[in-house]
């Protein structure tokens, strides 16, 4: 088993003045800054130049989900607005008992069904269905929201006409839901900026921030250096900015999200082992947790590809496979069971004292005191993550979602 060490979330923290804190995104996208930490040393960039930085041969791995309007809000006779914060549908398994993709609920028409934060939830009564009219391009649309499950918190939306999908009736109907800390309601202009312009996959509520950096021009560079990637799906949850609230970090409940391989993604990070960068956390989240669920496969575990916080602590040395065995592990299995993507969910809670598998670094943001992101940056930078978070706020670094980038190679 992995050793792991006693950790107090007072390690984790930092002072982060309010006034670091990007509430708005920089008009070009790439004009951000990129702190390179790089064997110790750390140098400062413009993120443009982010080709140049990286090591030759290396492979980028992108999460491309797309973020949802998933803000809807129904304003009763009395005037008292309901919001529902759509956070993931109330997902039926297949025939055999897989996982359906959060995509596919994109696709229902008529009627969806999701679990959801709702806001003033005293005001709407149990046996209470709200409704609004939209004006859209197909005509007005009626949509309906009664209560599903009221305990867990599980909504029915409804609307006519019915042949319209979800996708397009929340693209009418609801608001980009920014993070919580930029503290402003969301504009017009977020719709694009709080999207990466890779995004293809919807069903995510927060954006995979560390894309928010590239542009075709950074694209067309990386090419031109011969530095291939590739895209994964991991659908980011709400749960990505829950607090640590546990002066003893082993006692936080991580969040689970889904995420979606492909034998094509198999593939290419057979042919790239030694030199992955996972573009952001969910993508490192999304890549390491693949390592630990083809171990699972290999000790013939039922439930491979659901993985929780502790499995990654808790599996002997001596049953862990090595890198390629794990990948081709679901490669094979993905083989024999005739599947071209597997539907997972992960809940891999990356901490210092943890050996990542498939990652070599990762380009990301500047995250919160104190929250599971610094933990798992924190786990591949050692100590010296106080050090980077340090020159970031002495050289003028933006902070959070639509703040500042760093390439971190330890």
């Amino acid at each position: 088993m992995t050793e792991q060490k006693e950790l107090v979330l007072s390690q984790f923290q930092y002072h982060l003045p309010d006034e670091r804190i990007a509430r708005f995104p920089l008009p070009q996208r790439d004009a951000s800054k990129l702190l390179v930490y790089r064997g110790g040393q750390i140098n400062h960039e413009p993120f443009s130049g982010l080709p140049d930085q990286l090591p030759a041969g290396s492979f980028l791995v992108f999460n491309n989900t797309k973020v949802i309007p998933a803000r809807l809000h129904f304003t009763k006779t009395t005037g008292a607005v309901i919001e529902i914060f759509l956070l993931s549908p109330f997902l039926k398994t297949g025939a055999s008992g897989e996982l359906q993709p959060i995509s596919l609920a994109m696709e229902a028409t008529g009627e969806a069904i999701w679990q959801g934060m709702i806001g003033n939830r005293k005001r709407w009564r149990a046996s209470e269905t709200l409704e609004t009219t939209l004006s859209t391009p197909h005509g007005n649309v009626l949509l309906t929201a009664s209560w599903y499950d009221y305990d867990q918190s599980v909504v029915r939306l409804q609307w006519q006409p019915a042949e319209l999908t979800f996708a397009q009736i929340i693209q009418y109907a609801g608001e980009i839901p920014l993070p919580p800390y930029l503290k402003r309601d969301a504009t017009e202009a977020d719709r694009e900026t709080y999207q990466t312009v890779y995004s293809k996959q919807e069903g995510a509520v927060a954006a995979p921030t560390a894309g928010l950096h590239f542009t075709e021009a950074i694209f067309n560079e990386l090419t031109k250096r011969g530095i291939e990637h590739d895209y994964l799906t991991l659908h980011v949850g709400a749960g990505t900015f829950q607090p640590i609230k546990e002066e003893n970090i082993r006692q936080h409940h991580m969040h689970t999200e889904q995420v979606v391989y492909t034998k094509a993604n198999l593939y290419s990070l057979l042919s790239h082992l030694k030199s992955i960068i996972a573009v952001g956390t969910t993508s490192m989240r999304a890549l390491e947790s693949l390592y630990w669920m083809g171990a699972k496969l290999l000790q013939n575990d039922p439930e491979p590809f659901q993985l929780d916080q502790h499995y990654a602590y808790q599996l002997p040395h001596a049953q862990q496979p090595s890198v390629e065995e794990s990948v081709r592990a679901i490669l094979t299995y993905m083989i024999d069971t005739k599947q071209e993507s597997i539907v997972a969910h992960t809940g891999i809670y990356i901490t210092p004292g943890y050996r990542f598998r498939l990652c070599q670094g990762i380009i990301t943001n500047f995250h919160q005191p104190g929250s599971t992101l610094i933990l798992l940056i924190a786990a591949l930078v050692g100590e010296e993550w106080k050090h980077i978070y340090k020159e970031a706020l002495e050289n003028d670094y933006r902070f959070l979602s639509y703040g500042d980038s760093s390439l971190l190679l330890p």
